[in-house]
């Protein structure tokens, strides 16, 4: 059996995905023509591409430690990754192992056929994650599961005028689910049409990113293949926006909801006149893929890039107000204070950063993370709070499995949130500031208090989670996971 490059560029796909690397998953589908793969990606497997990997390491591994009478070699023989992919190591220590006499008699059958892993370590994304004891779990009275799509769920956003959940999947279709006293009614379907139907019968069809503006009344979505949609409430299509080369990352409604700013990998940032859904402008300031965008206030947003760069832009002018260097690797994501006075950016290179407008280096460099730093939120701030007087807390989720929470007025780390096995790939704070959700590739959701840190409750599904989102009246948190399904958890009675 051999695998064509077709499979294997569709497996590293798949694995980028899982592994919660959007941004990676989509430039690299670009990049090796996915969209005209005909690979049934339905039919493959979560994991496949670790499983194939983990298989042959075991088979070359047995190749190297078993003599040919089915004596092992030498049992305490662990092979890496290395020696698998270089024969000539392989060779070297198979000829040394020769000239030694068999250990002991072999304890245990090996397994040529994968049946099992050889390390004991390895947690596949199909193995059963146990709670954490002592934490109340969420109950099936306590949980809708909500289901439907029929890929990986990337992408929710709640309505913030009526009870409804948008979810955006890689399916090719956003749904919109609507709550009442009883539970959750039918879904509405949003079906995304292909630019090019006929020459992409196979292409990716996923629903990247999509957001409310801010009385509800319309949805945005950004489509793998560069076009934004509108859409009203009920489900109807009110308009196609076509001006993007390629997938878009990131689509933000300034708050009067007059502007709607898409971004993504052909590196421009394009903002729509929502009045008669021309481009007002575009900007093309960034040298590689724009990964994320946020507004500041009506008329001025910051974006940023693996570019490693972040640019501060206004509408109406032609450059860049303000630019931010610092950052060494790609800078994932961004986000501006409830004032809109910090922005804090986080990236590749462990770190956070917080900038302010005012001055050319950072304010902060927050350190402390041991890997990569995927997405950052602000807490809530204002009267509405539980605590208004309280310091502005910046959360940072990261590869590392953790969560921490950062203290403005110091800059410094004042909680670590630690009970993940997984990257943590979002965070959401509740309206009231008094918790904080987390969710991991561990396929746990965390909700955590953020005056002590506790872990108040927990809930693992199916799936690796892709983002969480907390209800903008405080009682329910949406949670997307990679099994095509989404969760909806009642948080009433934390």
């Amino acid at each position: 059996m051999s695998m064509s490059s077709d499979e294997v560029n569709f497996l590293v796909y798949r694995y980028l995905q899982e592994s919660g690397f959007q941004h990676s998953a989509f430039t690299f589908g670009v990049e090796s023509h996915i969209d005209q793969s005909s690979i049934n990606g339905s039919v493959v497997p979560p994991g496949a591409l670790v499983s194939i990997i983990q298989k042959g390491v075991q088979y070359v591994e047995a190749e190297v430690t078993l003599g040919e009478d089915g004596t092992i070699l030498d049992e305490n023989t662990e092979l890496a990754l290395i020696d698998a992919v270089l024969p000539d190591i392989v060779a070297t220590r198979h000829t040394l192992l020769q000239n030694t006499k068999p250990l002991r008699e072999i304890k245990h059958e090996s397994n040529l056929d994968g049946s099992h892993y050889p390390n004991e370590n390895y947690k596949g994304h199909s193995e059963i994650m146990e709670i954490d004891g002592g934490v109340n779990d969420f109950g099936n009275y306590k949980a809708t599961l909500l289901k439907g799509h029929e890929s990986e769920v990337f992408v929710c956003s709640w309505n913030p005028s009526q009870d409804l959940l948008a979810s955006g999947s890689g399916d090719g279709t956003a749904r919109l689910w609507p709550f009442n006293d009883s539970g959750v009614g039918t879904p509405v379907v949003l079906q995304h049409q292909f630019k090019d139907t006929e020459n992409h019968k196979n292409a990716t069809k996923d629903v990247t990113s999509l957001e409310w503006n801010n009385d509800g009344t319309l949805l945005a979505t950004g489509f793998y293949d560069g076009q934004a949609r509108i859409w009203s409430p009920e489900g109807e299509l009110v308009k196609t926006l076509c001006e993007h080369k390629g997938p878009i990352f990131s689509i933000k409604w300034n708050k009067k909801g007059n502007y709607l700013l898409s971004a993504g990998v052909d590196k421009s940032t394009v903002v729509w006149d929502s009045s008669n859904w021309e481009v007002k402008q575009q900007f093309g300031f960034h040298q590689a893929p724009t990964l994320d965008v946020d507004w500041q206030n009506n008329s001025s947003f910051a974006s940023c890039s693996t570019d490693k760069i972040i640019h501060i832009c206004r509408i109406g002018v032609d450059k860049p107000i303000k630019s931010f260097q610092g950052h060494t690797s790609d800078v994932n994501a961004i986000k501006w204070d409830p004032q809109g006075s910090l922005l804090a950016s986080c990236s590749d290179d462990l770190s956070a950063k917080i900038w302010s407008i005012k001055q050319d280096n950072w304010v902060f460099d927050l350190q402390g993370h041991k890997k990569g730093i995927y997405t950052v939120a602000w807490s809530p701030t204002g009267p509405a709070t539980a605590c208004p007087n309280a310091p502005l807390i910046l959360a940072s989720a990261s590869y590392d499995t953790t969560v921490k929470l950062w203290e403005l007025e110091r800059g410094s780390c004042v909680l670590s949130l630690a009970k993940h096995q997984e990257p943590v790939y979002s965070l959401a704070f509740s309206p009231d500031g008094r918790y904080i959700a987390s969710g991991s590739f561990d396929r746990g959701i965390n909700i955590w208090s953020t005056q002590t840190g506790t872990l108040v409750s927990s809930f693992h599904g199916n799936g690796g989670i892709f983002e969480v989102q907390w209800s903008p009246r405080g009682d329910k948190v949406a949670a997307c996971f990679s099994d095509n399904t989404l969760c909806v958890l009642d948080v009433r009675n934390l």
